[in-house]
């Protein structure tokens, strides 16, 4: 096992914990927000395993996921704006609960955990299905179209998962003013993919065929 790179994705789960933590709990003013909790045991939790088993299984995919760093300035800006949506989101999020603004039933926080961590299944299919996976804009050596599994159906699972999984954050964490705040990642997303397609149609060979073969972007029948 590679102890540097074992060390360097605790190190970034251990940032992610506090700072997450401190977006929810600070606004929140106080540790009793059990959703934040929630939310911080489904979200980095399976984390934690699915990195383990990506060391053991995919190490290269697992160094390349946690030392990306996007060179498009268009992916740049997106990149900027989601951060900016997150923080409104979590912070919004806490405050809610500390001034009980307008506070979700708790059955809508636990079919939001049950579908926060179906869309984590989901994600995990992806990376294992595309070992080409990076979080930035690229085109990598010797990389191929993968037009199997759920890239039959959607061209970009990956969103797919991705959104289901912001979208299902600020559920459980029992704020729907969040939600509406999150739903920003929508149009976000959007002008991503489209920046994202551009790059691999110039860069990757058969992709415009792909795009011929699979219509739908990240919804089948809809998008």
């Amino acid at each position: 096992m590679d102890k540097g790179l074992l060390i360097q994705a605790l190190a970034k789960l251990f940032l992610g914990v506090i700072v997450l933590g401190i977006l929810i709990f600070l606004p929140a003013g106080s540790f009793h927000y059990w959703q934040g909790w929630l939310l911080m045991g489904i979200l980095f939790v399976p984390m934690f395993v699915g990195g383990l088993v990506m060391m053991a299984k995919n190490p290269d995919l697992l160094r390349k996921r946690l030392n990306a760093k996007e060179q498009e300035t268009e992916q740049k800006t997106v990149v900027k704006v989601s951060g900016l949506l997150f923080i409104a989101a979590f912070v919004v999020a806490g405050l809610n609960w500390r001034l009980g603004w307008w506070i979700l039933p708790d059955w809508v926080v636990w079919v939001a955990a049950g579908v926060f961590l179906g869309a984590y299944l989901l994600y995990a299919e992806v990376l294992r299905e595309n070992t080409y996976l990076s979080r930035t804009i690229e085109v990598q050596e010797n990389q191929k179209v993968i037009d199997t599994g759920l890239y039959g159906i959607v061209r970009h699972p990956m969103y797919m998962a991705t959104t289901v999984l912001f979208l299902a954050m600020p559920l459980v964490l029992a704020s729907p003013i969040s939600f509406v705040i999150m739903l920003g990642y929508i149009p976000v997303i959007a002008k991503r993919i489209r920046n994202e397609e551009k790059v691999l149609e110039e860069g990757l060979e058969g992709y415009a065929g792909y795009k011929e073969r699979v219509k739908y972007r990240v919804l089948p029948f809809i998008w």
